[in-house]
């Protein structure tokens, strides 16, 4: 696969943000996989675990940076961590690529872990029906929440939103259940997860599935702790790629 590492203008500040872009070597248009880094990393962290997927199954990759890593040190941390600016950068470089690259807007899917599966769920809020199919693996659902159970990250947390309970809950996923309930979404969490605990996934779940009952949004309690199997993100991608209608089976 070819790869370009692409900077597009903020619509939002104007600025160039990064992007890396993998072009898939399969002609014709293709779908798009988008990787979303973790809390503490930058557009480079996913190759690794996105590449082969890409590879396999022909598709283009974007890996954006989408303001970088959520802590105190990276000097643009208040337009991280699920910031407006950091939402809009992820759709401004996917409008860039449907424009210039041969991608096939029918099939565009959306995989994040940790602080990528959050972020993945805010996209949810934002732009739901655009993706295909969304995976978020072990991902921080209300900030406030997360800052009190893990003491690691509140100093992180508390720089990137400023301090703000406001602030802290409208970068929360917990406050976007109505436009998430819109999206074709599966969550995936380690039961014995000690970095961000289950709740977070089952509070979000619940909440969305109890005034939604008939939401595409799904969860997978899995035997493990904070981490993700690339098998069963891949499974879910191309299982929703491939999907094919179900007809009622009669006695």
């Amino acid at each position: 696969m070819e790869q370009r590492e692409i900077w597009v203008r903020s619509s939002m500040d104007g600025t160039l943000q990064p992007s890396l872009f993998y072009r898939s070597d399969v002609k014709g248009k293709r779908p798009l996989l988008i990787g979303l880094h973790t809390w503490s990393y930058d557009r480079f962290n996913q190759i690794d675990n996105m590449l082969p997927v890409a590879e396999r199954n022909g598709f283009h990759l974007l890996l954006p940076e989408f303001r970088g890593p959520n802590l105190k040190s990276n000097a643009d941390c208040t337009k991280a961590c699920g910031s407006d600016y950091a939402k809009q950068d992820i759709k401004d470089v996917i409008d860039h690529l449907l424009a210039h690259e041969d991608v096939d807007e029918d099939n565009v899917f959306l995989l994040g872990l940790s602080g990528g599966g959050y972020m993945a769920l805010l996209m949810a809020g934002m732009w739901p029906a655009f993706f295909k199919a969304i995976g978020a693996y072990v991902p921080i659902t209300n900030l406030a929440k997360w800052a009190e159970e893990n003491a690691a990250y509140r100093g992180h947390v508390m720089a990137c939103c400023g301090e703000s309970a406001k602030e802290l809950l409208r970068r929360s996923p917990i406050s976007y259940v109505d436009t998430i309930a819109k999206a074709n979404l599966k969550i995936f969490h380690g039961k014995y997860d000690k970095v961000v605990p289950v709740s977070h996934s089952l509070t979000l779940y619940h909440t969305l599935t109890e005034k939604y009952p008939k939401a595409a949004v799904y969860l997978d309690i899995f035997d493990g702790g904070h981490d993700i199997d690339m098998k069963t993100a891949e499974y879910w991608i191309l299982s929703q790629y491939q999907k094919i209608e179900k007809t009622k089976v009669t006695g």
